[in-house]
């Protein structure tokens, strides 16, 4: 039985993923997401459900578009294969339970918003309002007001941490170094971190986004580059290590 509830999501994961590969790409144009055919990009032909089958669609095509043999960007089958494998590894390191479901919506706003972030610099609002209302709501259930609250609080918190980091790069930079959504999505991290936490995501997803500035300054491209996913990235370590400020606290002693 536990295997079958581990094929099971992860084959879920594969469809929301391509679901989610279409919200981010449509809602950072403007666009609607539950309005319009899925079609190519080059020569606009309306796709075909055959054309449209998560994961295998792409291998069978061999990564080109089968009525103008234009190339695919791979972009939505890796957001199908990485949903579908952090959906069963959430259900396999936490069951059926609320923090699973927590990480379900994690995971869920984590794709939609690194493909957006990817393709147009841009994390919507809409879609950071709606699973911060999600949150909170499976929050509350699982810990109660106070609980709720104290979540709310730390949100506040990190949102003033990374609106200070904010001033303080255009300071420094005399330009912008982070986007609003980017100040906007730690809130989001405060409701389901703790305050330590939350300011080791910050240093975690710099450190991860550290060798791709480098790499694209050395091949003297435009050196911005999209930190959503980044912290998105770091988020999903974090809450998969189960590890909170008690533990880290513990362990940083036991090592010394």
């Amino acid at each position: 039985m536990e295997t079958f509830y581990l094929i099971f999501f992860f084959l879920i994961g594969i469809l929301f993923g391509s679901f989610f590969t279409v919200v981010g790409l449509r809602l950072s144009k403007g666009e609607s997401f539950l309005k319009g055919r899925s079609h190519c990009d080059v020569c606009h032909h309306v796709l075909a459900p055959i054309d449209l089958i998560p994961l295998f669609s792409f291998l069978s095509l061999k990564g080109r578009c089968r009525y103008c043999k234009a190339k695919i960007s791979p972009l939505s089958s890796f957001i199908e294969l990485f949903t579908g494998l952090l959906f069963m590894i959430a259900y396999y390191s936490f069951g059926l339970t609320w923090d699973f479901v927590i990480m379900l919506l994690v995971i869920s706003m984590g794709m939609i918003l690194i493909v957006s972030d990817l393709s147009t610099f841009i994390l919507p609002d809409e879609v950071l309002l709606f699973f911060g209302i999600c949150l909170f709501i499976v929050q509350f259930i699982k810990e109660g007001i106070w609980g709720s609250l104290i979540h709310l609080g730390t949100g506040l918190f990190l949102f003033l941490v990374m609106y200070a980091l904010q001033l303080f790069g255009q300071f420094l930079f005399k330009k912008e170094s982070l986007g609003g959504g980017d100040v906007k999505l730690l809130f989001l991290f405060g409701l389901v971190l703790d305050p330590f936490q939350g300011i080791l995501s910050i240093f975690l997803g710099s450190f991860l986004a550290f060798p791709v500035s480098l790499f694209l300054l050395y091949k003297n491209k435009d050196h911005m580059i999209p930190f959503g996913p980044f912290l998105l990235i770091a988020l999903f370590i974090l809450l998969f290590l189960k590890m909170d400020t008690t533990d880290f606290l513990s362990f940083f002693q036991f090592s010394s």
